[in-house]
């Protein structure tokens, strides 16, 4: 096809070039054809979106919930147990030493954390970082939640607890060395409650069973608890028996860990545009030299 344009005549004049038969098509050099067509294809690979699909990355899924409440009342600082070393430790510190080791043993689980003595209050709420736990477990101290024991109102506290978690398998783990003296609801009561929203409660008794006044050691109580909820209980009278009761525990609880398991996709497309983008820039600069070349003959 030819343009036809009514003011040729005078194009012809001003150029001062004689006009011909048939078209003039100028001829790229080669360099510059390549890096246009390489360019032109950069973009389309660049459209195309193209991912590096990574090595498989897996994640454990929360299955249970596990609940641990310490007694901190008053008679927690009887130094009748054992630490690692051979020393004479309260029962405090024998139980914060077994519990350390017991929750990196927890994989798989979101732990939570109660400490109570007149009353019960929530130390860390349900978690999956157990370094925390342990952290704050370490910190704990008798006496800080009052010298009294508040066994059924930890439990219902734990109820509260619970009824935000969605997982399927909840349970709770008292640790105590006295007998209620403080709550507004019966441990018993408490416990029929913590059953019908299928709450498992397993307690720990690490109490002197000859004591007499706040540090008796109420085992009835804690055994009907444990037995309403389908739970168990354990005597803890030293720090190898105390030990004992966990690994116990982590036979009599374990539970299947879910996974998911996922390839994370990278995109590559800004590498092709970079590059097509830097090769137009090559040609542009290619066609201003030849432009000022073409200048500077004239």
């Amino acid at each position: 096809m030819a343009v036809q344009t009514p003011f040729f005549d005078d194009l012809v004049e001003l150029s001062g070039q004689i006009p011909g038969t048939g078209s003039i098509i100028h001829k790229q050099p080669l360099l510059r054809q390549i890096i246009t067509i390489l360019a032109w294809c950069l973009l389309l690979v660049a459209l195309a979106r193209p991912q590096w699909i990574a090595q498989p990355v897996t994640k454990e899924i929360p299955t249970r919930d596990l609940l641990l409440a310490v007694d901190l009342s008053g008679s927690m600082d009887t130094e009748d147990f054992t630490s690692q070393e051979g020393n004479r430790i309260n029962r405090l510190e024998a139980v914060k030493e077994v519990l350390d080791t017991f929750l990196k043993r927890r994989k798989g689980d979101r732990v939570g954390l109660i400490f109570f003595g007149s009353a019960p209050f929530i130390q860390a709420p349900f978690t999956e970082d157990l370094e925390l736990c342990s952290e704050l477990l370490a910190e704990a101290q008798v006496g800080m939640a009052g010298p009294k024991t508040a066994f059924g109102d930890t439990i219902g506290l734990a109820i509260t607890m619970f009824k935000k978690s969605t997982v399927k398998d909840k349970l709770l783990i008292v640790l105590t060395d006295g007998n209620d003296t403080s709550s507004k609801v019966e441990p018993v009561k408490a416990a029929q409650i913590a059953s019908d929203n299928d709450i498992v409660i397993y307690s720990v008794a690490v109490g002197d069973p000859q004591a007499i006044g706040e540090e008796k050691l109420d085992e009835k109580t804690l055994q009907k608890v444990a037995k309403t909820t389908g739970g168990y209980f354990f005597r803890a009278y030293d720090r190898t028996e105390l030990e004992e009761i966990y690994e116990k525990i982590d036979t009599l609880s374990t539970h299947d860990i879910e996974t998911i398991q996922y390839r994370p996709r990278i995109d590559l497309y800004h590498w092709p545009l970079g590059l097509a983008l830097v090769l137009s820039l090559l040609l542009h600069g290619f066609r201003a030299m030849q432009a000022v070349r073409a200048r500077g003959v004239n």
